[in-house]
């Protein structure tokens, strides 16, 4: 399968967005920056941040500063299943500075990106062969907004009454 690389579009944020994503993600850094040049269209100045390519956790992404004509929306979100909670925490808490939370562990970063930050255990509750079992899980996880793995399996395990 080709290479496939994430563009997220900012107005004039690309490197600042893609330097707070690099401080978060092990394995990552910062790549080419390209700036705007003479005569060149676009709503940025001669010398400005054009792309800026970079890895997180090794993967190509690409930050692009194209203006204000396009902003993101959570129909587009960035799944990070993590090994466990503490894992889960590093993300959500360092993805949250600046942004704000939703629910079923989704967030949008200060920059407007959403994503969605979850232990990977949740995933074998939701979906437990015992329906009641995986019911249980999913409600629980419905209540919250940042994952609770630990009450996710509490409420999985309980004995209905």
């Amino acid at each position: 399968m080709p290479t496939q690389i994430p563009c997220l579009w900012f107005d004039g944020k690309a490197e600042e967005a893609a330097r707070h994503y690099t401080s978060i993600f092990p394995n990552s850094s910062i790549g080419t920056i390209t700036r705007y040049g003479p005569g060149m269209p676009g709503p940025m100045a001669e010398g400005d941040v054009l792309t800026v390519d970079f890895t997180l956790d090794g993967r190509p992404w690409t930050a692009l500063n194209g203006g204000p004509l396009f902003t993101f929306s959570e129909a587009v979100s960035f799944q990070i299943v993590c090994a466990d909670q503490e894992e889960a925490d590093h993300y959500w808490n360092r993805l949250t500075e600046g942004g704000e939370e939703s629910m079923c562990g989704w967030l949008k970063d200060r920059f407007g990106v959403s994503w969605q930050v979850f232990p990977e255990e949740l995933l074998a509750l939701t979906t437990d062969p015992d329906p009641g079992r995986a019911q249980r899980a999913t409600q629980a996880m419905l209540r919250m907004r940042r994952i609770d793995i630990a009450e996710i399996r509490r409420a999985a395990d309980s004995v209905p009454v």
